[in-house]
């Protein structure tokens, strides 16, 4: 008689399996074209306890279990002030998807929280810098962010927008402050769409924002990265391939001026799916 699996092993399966062509294809489209995880790293997995970043997490695990590249992995979660309910989201989740967190603490909400500067600017530097400096403490050359491909798109539009300049979001980046260390993002290829449709077959439910910035604010469009969101959703009715134009523009003008990334036409073949994953065990 079969045995019954785990909850954590369904949802393991259903990424090589139900959802192969929408999340593991892209994914690891993503890690062989840019070259994201190569022989002998040891990979930070950064956690905040959205639907991102766990996805990344089981993805990361299935890659690390699967590929003959041998790697290592760590998961790390920092505690920048959440509240105490937040807390342990966090780490109920990271048990039921068997997921071994390790949690670091900062007061990285209070500085951002009253400061006169851009609160939002500088808790991402602030957060970027001390998950960094914890990563190479625990050994690890690599920090692994969830950033998907929506978020690359609707950076690039913001940063147009409201900078005044075009900006991409590299797949990979090698730090200026901690020499060794390099940012990837394994997510690069993978559409938002498609992880809420993942979390919402398994009836999981992650954290959608415990930023005490945004909870404060009850100002409609308080938040440009919405406002994007809101406006893209828009165009698409009229224009279903925007994400792909945007995406293949940010290719040809942007990646193909940094060393070491050229699109090579393929920006398409990422967003219709790929074929070329290497073969998963059963």
């Amino acid at each position: 008689m079969p045995r019954e699996l785990q909850p954590y092993e369904v949802i393991e399966r259903s990424l090589i399996k139900k959802y192969r062509k929408q999340l593991w294809n892209p994914f690891v489209a993503a890690i062989k074209r840019y070259e994201l995880v190569q022989e002998g790293d040891r990979v930070a997995v950064c956690i905040s306890g959205g639907k991102d970043s766990m996805l990344l997490a089981k993805l990361m695990q299935e890659l690390h279990r699967h590929t003959e590249v041998p790697f290592e992995l760590k998961f790390l979660v920092m505690d920048p002030g959440y509240a105490p309910e937040n807390r342990r989201q966090i780490e109920e989740n990271a048990r039921l998807l068997n997921i071994p967190v390790t949690v670091f603490e900062t007061d990285i909400f209070d500085t951002a929280y009253h400061t006169d500067r851009n609160p939002c600017y500088l808790c991402a530097r602030m957060r970027r810098g001390h998950l960094y400096k914890q990563a190479q403490l625990m050994g690890c050359n690599k920090i692994a962010l969830g950033h998907h491909l929506n978020d690359v798109i609707e950076t690039a539009v913001m940063s147009m927008f409201y900078g005044a300049q075009l900006q991409g979001m590299p797949p990979k980046l090698h730090s200026k402050n901690f020499p060794g260390m390099e940012l990837i993002r394994p997510l690069y290829c993978v559409k938002e769409q498609d992880i809420i449709a993942w979390a919402r077959y398994h009836d999981l439910h992650f954290l959608q924002c415990a930023c005490r910035m945004t909870a404060r604010s009850d100002e409609p469009g308080a938040s440009k990265r919405q406002e994007v969101k809101t406006l893209l959703r828009e165009l698409k009715k009229t224009n279903p391939n925007i994400e792909n134009n945007i995406f293949s523009a940010l290719h040809a003008v942007c990646l193909d001026t940094v060393p070491g990334y050229k699109s090579h036409g393929v920006a398409h073949t990422f967003l219709e799916g790929y074929d070329d994953a290497p073969p998963v065990s059963e």
